[in-house]
């Protein structure tokens, strides 16, 4: 891999990782494009994923600094507050993720390196619409106070588990997920972008450890680099303008082009 193509491959995640429109399926195809194959595709995704997680914290630097404050302060006096229950709420979303990154990753390794790899992001593209649409239309209900309660906070989580399909977007699905659920927009972006912090930053540390950033990838250091670099700056970008988005409800756009590449790229695998 050229730092070229790593560095467009870097700007690919770092838009499509917060735009509901599945930053694995549009990774999938932008290979696909540029005729990239890597003998573990997972370890420079997760590498790349690493980068717009970093973009989430600085873009949500004060939220994430009041949850660690309020949160330290809890568990010092030994007492509950709004900040300890955010902290292990966002705890509870991440379990279905990482069981599914436990058990089926070397499945999940394999599906990305299958030839049939495009219909299968193209049918989840179109599944993606699919949520977006649904969720465009939700409402908000009065009951809620303004916080997601565990019971929201742990179905989330299994959307997110569900979009480790390649093509299921992970923001649209969660969020998607929090809308119909009945949450605040506002509230519901905040905690879908935060939920996968320690997910991404877990699994890149287990590659570390297991050596899979030794060189495994077929991928050299400086691509490397440059596209965790590229995927970083424009992460923080998105991560902003896609918040601003939730909360003026206009998901449909993203709906009718989930549709329209899902189904240009089914097409273009047939024809």
């Amino acid at each position: 891999m050229s730092i070229l193509e790593a560095i467009i491959l870097g700007i690919v995640q770092g838009l499509a990782e917060f735009l509901p429109v599945s930053s694995s399926g549009h990774l999938q195809i932008a290979k696909e494009a540029l005729g990239v194959t890597l003998t573990d595709n997972l370890t420079f995704d997760i590498s790349l994923h690493v980068a717009t997680v970093l973009a989430t914290v600085v873009v949500l630097w004060r939220e994430v600094g009041g949850i660690f404050r309020g949160l330290g302060t809890g568990l010092l006096r030994g007492r509950r507050n709004a900040e300890t229950d955010y902290a292990f709420k966002l705890l509870l979303s991440m379990v279905p993720v990482a069981v599914v990154g436990l058990l089926l990753r070397d499945e999940l390794n394999a599906m990305l390196a299958s030839p049939a790899i495009l219909p299968i992001v193209g049918s989840m593209l179109l599944l993606t619409a699919g949520l977006l649409v649904f969720a465009g239309r939700a409402r908000e209900k009065e009951s809620r106070n303004g916080s997601i309660s565990w019971r929201d906070s742990l179905i989330t989580g299994v959307g997110q588990a569900a979009a480790a399909m390649p093509g299921l977007s992970r923001s649209g699905t969660t969020i998607a997920t929090g809308l119909l659920l009945g949450n605040r927009r506002a509230v519901v972006a905040q905690f879908s972008f935060l939920m996968v912090i320690v997910p991404i930053l877990g699994e890149a540390l287990l590659d570390v450890v297991r050596g899979d950033f030794s060189g495994g990838t077929g991928v050299g250091a400086a691509p490397l680099i440059a596209g965790f670099a590229a995927a970083f700056a424009v992460g923080c970008a998105s991560c902003r303008f896609m918040i601003g988005m939730v909360k003026r409800s206009r998901l449909v756009w993203f709906a009718v082009y989930c549709a329209v590449v899902g189904v240009a790229t089914i097409i273009y695998y047939f024809a």
